[in-house]
């Protein structure tokens, strides 16, 4: 025990590894063909972990702006990849779109959260801007997925009625505000109701941790209600700037949808 944290020790860690037997082996008793997934996904969560840690004591020792700016840079690029390779999207249509959508997204709420709410001197302190833009980021890439799944996927799949309502008069803005609010609805209904029975039925793992660490409880309570106010902020942000600017480019100078914007099988 070292300031009052109860280690982990490595056997400790590997004894915990059991857990994953269940959920294994009901993917290998209901022939899923999930068991392969589930344990490369482990190893590679395992590998990717440990070798962010070592990395990670690297950038808060040094607190290097270029390091800490590249490392920004590079998580919003697999971000980015991610989202549209798990939405099913053209990578060369959506790529510099979900890009900067990311970017917009998460530096204004960086901005703000880093120089408004707690008042740092230094915006890319490390141990602030590395952890809270990866937490950003990461549930902004969930709720992207789901919008962007239901709205594009939708809008190629139903595109008649898209263009029923263009026939009829309505503008393009009308015509794709009932596929834009079905995505809206998918993407942040879990969100919401998360947030609705925080601190009722679940204990956020961000504040489970500092208290674990010695925080006092009103303390991290305070972290987690920033913390959650802007990841759902930023995931709207995000959302919504990938949504208006890929439309820049999914639409022909006819407003008539193009047929590539879906990955091909």
């Amino acid at each position: 025990m070292q300031n009052n944290i109860l280690d982990i020790n490595w056997l400790d860690l590997f004894i915990a590894y059991s857990l994953l037997l269940i959920p294994i082996y009901v993917f290998w008793y209901f022939k899923t063909g999930l068991v392969k997934d589930t344990i490369i996904a482990a190893i590679r969560m395992t590998l990717q972990l440990l070798a962010l840690g070592v990395y990670l004591e690297v950038l808060f020792r040094l607190n290097n702006l270029w390091l800490n700016l590249l490392w920004g840079i590079i998580m919003i690029i697999i971000a980015s990849y991610t989202t549209i390779k798990r939405s099913e999207l053209n990578m060369k249509l959506f790529f510099l779109p979900t890009t900067v959508a990311l970017s917009l997204s998460i530096f204004l709420i960086d901005f703000y959260f880093f120089k408004a709410v707690l008042k740092l001197d230094y915006f890319f302190e490390a141990r602030y801007y590395i952890p809270i833009t990866g937490m950003l980021l990461g549930n902004a890439l969930r709720s992207n997925i789901i919008a962007l799944n239901a709205y594009f996927s939708r809008l190629s799949t139903e595109n008649q009625l898209y263009k029923f309502a263009i026939a009829n008069g309505a503008s393009q803005k009308e015509a794709l505000l009932p596929f834009l609010r079905d995505a809206i609805k998918k993407a942040f209904n879990p969100s919401i109701a998360t947030m609705a029975i925080m601190g009722l039925i679940s204990l956020p793992g961000m504040m489970t941790g500092q208290i674990l660490s010695g925080t006092t409880p009103t303390t991290a309570i305070k972290y987690q209600i920033l913390i959650m106010i802007t990841i759902f902020v930023s995931s709207m942000l995000t959302v919504m700037f990938t949504v208006l600017i890929s439309n820049r480019f999914i639409f022909d100078e006819y407003k008539n949808l193009k047929t590539n914007i879906l990955q091909k099988r």
